[in-house]
């Protein structure tokens, strides 16, 4: 028996054309596996209400549920910025600073670092506005989770250990430990967030 759809409830976003981004992405991704809404709600749990509105920019997704949707798509973080190809004299592995591929999701942006081929290695800096968070559920999936506070303060918390760091401090913990954020003052947060795939051995 399938794996029981629930309904989720998803911010509504303000009208940009930036929020547009992680609608279009994501249905992109599901045509190109080859997906109908109702396989992908079957595959990752959320529902084809929720899945249709992400994907028409009438609810931004929160942390979990892109988590959720991008796992069962099979494809990485980075495969949903909106990301133009480096120039052709550009090595694939550089990332110039004017070509950084960009994810709005209402309650934070993303600004990708990482270059443009595919790596097991992800980093980007995100963008997270006075009284923003990952949202209400912690967030948990194999990978391991690095960065540092490049501006603002955050506070993580990973398993049942809640830090507030401050600029200049780091972090690194496994991803599949619970964890969530948010930032509890009045200044935007500047976040280096590195992401690294793990063994296949430590996902069986």
């Amino acid at each position: 028996m399938g794996k029981q759809v629930l309904d989720q409830q998803a911010d509504t976003p303000e009208s940009t054309a930036d929020d547009a981004r992680v609608g279009k992405a994501l249905r992109r991704l599901r045509r190109d596996k080859g997906l109908s809404l109702k396989e992908l709600a079957l595959k990752s749990g959320v529902s084809v209400g929720m899945l249709s509105q992400i994907e028409r920019d009438l609810a931004n997704p929160s942390l979990r549920l892109l988590t959720q949707i991008r796992t069962a798509l099979g494809v990485t973080v980075s495969d949903l910025f909106d990301d133009a190809p480096p120039p052709a004299a550009d090595p694939t592995f550089v990332r110039r600073a004017d070509r950084r591929g960009w994810l709005e999701l209402g309650y934070l942006s993303k600004e990708l670092l990482s270059p443009h081929a595919p790596h097991n290695l992800q980093f980007m800096i995100l963008h997270i506005p006075p009284g923003s968070t990952s949202g209400d559920q912690p967030l948990s999936y194999p990978a391991e989770k690095g960065g540092m506070i490049l501006n603002g303060s955050l506070i993580l918390k990973v398993k049942d250990r809640e830090v507030l760091l401050h600029q200049g401090d780091s972090f690194l913990f496994d991803s599949l430990d619970p964890h969530s954020f948010r930032n509890p003052t009045d200044e935007t947060a500047q976040v280096l967030w590195i992401i690294g795939a793990v063994r296949v051995d430590r996902q069986l």
